[in-house]
């Protein structure tokens, strides 16, 4: 490596800004290309003359980025060159806190499903399928989903006519569908796969409702809804891996 770090009277936060930013300088002037394996942890330490655990924060911080990915037992790989993904930030916290609301939604939105199937008129019936086109647009547009996720879990808040669980998730604000992402948006085929899953829950949802089979509505917005938080708790104890 060009830049070598040497200087073990800083601290240990400044080492790993240092090797950090070395690296990054690396991967954005395009001496690792996208695919291409960095040095390996041993090989770091050696180059920089400093500890693992200073090596470890620093690619951690390159990979909330979005800028490498670590796998096991392979090593370090880039996954691109964009300055842009340094925007990106995938914060422990973040994750933590979306997977608290996720935990607080579930029993609240699987009884407002199971309501909706058996109260929704046509007309919020008609409500939420609108709501669901509207997430298979976005999909299609590779755009964003979610407002329209946001509008259809409001939509079906709405069809239980009990008016507490639309303040319940007004209440909640945009928070209420998590803001951490699960996959980069650098990466768009498994951008676009995972919109899809999400779009595929969604319908199970809507067709009980629409079917009015209250336990067929419980059921799918619990496995949606449980299967968002193991989502969640897998990046978390992914990036927690990663600093420990």
């Amino acid at each position: 490596m060009a830049m070598q770090v040497k200087d073990r009277s800083k601290g240990s936060g400044s080492l790993v800004s240092q090797v950090g930013e070395s690296l990054r300088q690396a991967i954005l002037s395009g001496q690792y290309s996208a695919g291409d394996k960095l040095p390996s942890e041993h090989e770091l330490t050696e180059t920089h003359s400093v500890s693992r655990t200073v090596v470890r924060e620093a690619v951690a911080a390159l990979r909330s980025d979005g800028l490498v990915e670590v796998r096991q037992g392979a090593g370090i790989f880039v996954l691109g060159a964009d300055p842009a993904l340094s925007a990106r930030k995938v914060d422990k916290a973040r994750v933590a806190s979306d997977l608290e609301v996720l935990e607080i939604r579930t029993p609240v939105e699987i009884e407002a499903a199971g309501l909706a199937a058996l109260r929704r008129s046509p007309a919020q019936e008609e409500a939420i399928f609108e709501c669901h086109r509207k997430i298979l647009q976005c999909i299609e547009s590779d755009q964003s989903i979610r407002d329209a996720d946001l509008e259809l879990h409001a939509a079906i808040a709405e069809a239980t006519n009990n008016p507490l669980f639309r303040q319940f998730l007004e209440s909640q604000g945009s928070a209420i569908i998590p803001q951490s992402r699960l996959v980069p948006e650098s990466r768009t085929a498994e951008q676009t796969a995972y919109r899809k899953l999400i779009h595929r829950e969604h319908e199970a949802i809507v067709v009980a409702i629409s079917d009015r089979d209250d336990q067929a509505a419980r059921n799918a917005m619990r496995d949606h809804l449980v299967g968002s938080q193991a989502r969640y708790r897998n990046l978390l104890r992914d990036l927690r891996s990663f600093t420990s």
